[in-house]
């Protein structure tokens, strides 16, 4: 059956969602319907309305949830009506070459790059006012109910509360998994980390958790600093507490720079200031922030010629379908926390409030 729900959608950018009924069509072959119960908004959705992330329109954003399975559609033998989910924006449909490598995580059937908005087949399962309506990195989480490829899908155990693991989704296993699993980072290690929204919150939890020494915090907003000590910063600074450099400033904290540094914002000023921070031989700096369209990055060679790394890291590194339940049972073990990110809990009618919170 076509399920008629409420939704928010995004008929251009620069403009607010609008609350619509839209029409979901049942699941195709290896398609999962799913009802939405928590939803967060990541700095990705808003790049959506400024376009800094080109998509076509109108469109059905979202992509960081928790849920549980209405139906299936033909072919689907792993997941059955009522159990708990998270949709997964990089698939692992566990063919491809990514899938395959044991490093990589990347699933080419993802939708980043290719930004279609259409599901795997092609076509869209939702309709407003007649229109077709696009998808947003294979989920489209702001909406009652949403349609997903199989292979964006992970099962997670049935006892986890939704309204806190939806963040597993996104934002904070990008930015743990970018200090766990891309960076590696080591015991006794010291770090430096660009942002300290979800994400960047996120990274200083996981470089806590591998036991680094020295976290160090970076942001233009100091009311984001009580939180990030909170949560394992040693050290917080504001760059617009110094005269020189942000990235002169850290070398001199550190005597020769930090061992594993991260943007977290998706500033391209920002990335080659963290490259710059991190140790001029065997320092590594992730990028984790989203780049902007369009923008390029002039830096010197040199700074990558004398040992530094410079990696990207999307979704931190996990292979999403394997991660995603062990990183959910992980936090019913209490091994971190959630509650910290979050900061409203607002009804799904009041979406445009949370995107100006």
């Amino acid at each position: 059956q076509v399920i008629k729900c409420k939704a928010a959608v995004l008929w251009e950018a620069n403009k607010p969602f609008s609350i619509e009924e839209v029409e979901v069509a049942p699941p195709k072959e290896h398609e999962v319907r799913i009802k939405i119960m928590a939803t967060g908004i990541c700095r990705s959705d808003d790049h959506v309305i400024t376009g800094a992330l080109v998509v076509p329109f109108p469109i059905i954003l979202g992509h960081e949830a928790a849920g549980v399975v209405e139906s299936v559609g033909q072919g689907v033998t792993s997941f059955k009506p009522g159990d708990k989910v998270i949709p997964l924006f990089i698939p692992q449909c566990g063919e491809c070459k990514s899938c395959l490598n044991t490093k990589g995580n990347l699933c080419s059937k993802n939708d980043i790059a290719l930004g279609s908005g259409l599901m795997p087949d092609g076509t869209t399962r939702f309709t407003c006012k007649g229109k077709a309506v696009h998808h947003f990195l294979g989920t489209s989480t702001f909406t009652e109910y949403t349609v997903v490829s199989e292979s964006s899908l992970a099962k997670i155990d049935s006892a986890a509360p939704l309204e806190k693991v939806c963040l597993i989704g996104c934002g904070f296993s990008t930015g743990y998994g970018a200090a766990l699993q891309t960076a590696k980072v080591e015991p006794g290690s010291t770090c430096a980390i660009f942002g300290l929204g979800g994400v960047g919150l996120s990274v200083v939890m996981g470089c806590k958790a591998a036991g680094a020494s020295r976290i160090i915090a970076v942001d233009i907003n100091s009311d984001k600093f009580a939180k990030a000590k909170e949560l394992g910063a040693t050290d917080c600074i504001n760059p617009k507490d110094f005269e020189k450099p942000i990235h002169e400033v850290l070398i001199e904290m550190t005597g020769q720079g930090v061992d594993y540094s991260f943007e977290v914002i998706g500033r391209t000023d920002t990335m080659t200031a963290a490259l710059a921070c991190c140790h001029h031989n065997y320092g590594v700096s992730v990028i984790v922030g989203v780049p902007p369209a369009a923008q390029k990055i002039t830096f010197d060679p040199m700074l990558l010629f004398t040992g530094r790394s410079w990696k990207g890291s999307v979704f931190g590194g996990w292979k999403s379908k394997d991660a995603v339940p062990k990183l959910v049972a992980d936090y019913m073990k209490k091994k971190f926390v959630l509650d910290p990110l979050i900061t409203h809990t607002l009804p799904f009618a009041k979406i445009n409030e949370g995107f100006d919170l």
